[in-house]
């Protein structure tokens, strides 16, 4: 069997830049539909069940409980279950079960969830204290929120964002081995069906720098938007 000389290795990567940029823009649109749909529903939902807990402005026991066992129940399906439940779903909102946009479908299903729950415990580090005093300063339920809450827990839902942005990156490698496309299918595709090792190397330290850069980024705004 021919040994494949690292010479050898970066020629075939380099033929094959045009599939691995499209599999980058198919991944990024993948996070991009997931996050956006977290941030668009999740963070209210985080919102909702941290101020209808007992002793918070919105205080409601039955309301706190039925959302936080719909959050529950979708976050214990594992993903590729998670996927497959939803392919009539996502056949009728997209017209198809492949590609990357039929895979943000579960994506954001799972992401929405996953999201409320960081925000809710990212609220619950906000001292109690800080909320009283707004409250004491007759400050109305959306001024807590805009004004105490966002800006107190800030920092936090940065590293919460970064959590989520990270997780979603892996899961999106999954989505495209089901037929999402991206990174994940074609490291697949190539590194392990047609046996072509350095794309499989490659891809996965593409991921990793992509982590690395994701968590580095995260952290410095977390950092600056840290009043302690």
């Amino acid at each position: 069997m021919e040994t494949l000389t690292f010479a050898d290795a970066l020629a075939n990567l380099s033929m094959m830049a045009p599939e691995i940029w499209q599999a980058c823009k198919e991944t990024a649109l993948m996070l991009v539909i997931g996050l956006a749909a977290a941030f668009c529903f999740g963070g209210p939902l985080g919102f909702l069940l941290y101020l209808t807990q007992p002793g918070q402005i919105f205080a409601h026991r039955i309301v706190n409980g039925v959302l936080g066992w719909l959050v529950n129940l979708v976050r214990s399906f594992p993903f590729i279950i998670l996927m497959v439940s939803l392919v009539p779903l996502t056949r009728i909102l997209v017209g198809s079960t492949i590609g990357p946009v039929a895979a943000a479908v579960p994506l954001s299903f799972a992401a929405i969830p996953y999201f409320a729950r960081l925000v809710e415990q990212t609220l619950r580090e906000v001292p109690r204290g800080v909320v009283e005093a707004a409250e004491a300063m007759g400050a109305s339920p959306l001024q807590i929120i805009t004004k105490v809450l966002l800006v107190e827990a800030r920092s936090g839902l940065i590293s919460g964002v970064t959590i989520l942005t990270i997780s979603f990156l892996s899961y999106s490698a999954v989505a495209g081995v089901v037929g999402g496309g991206g990174i994940g299918d074609l490291a697949i595709r190539y590194g392990y069906y047609r046996f072509q090792t350095e794309v499989m190397i490659a891809m996965v330290l593409l991921l990793v720098l992509i982590v690395q850069i994701i968590q580095f980024v995260g952290n410095r705004l977390a950092a600056r938007l840290d009043k302690r």
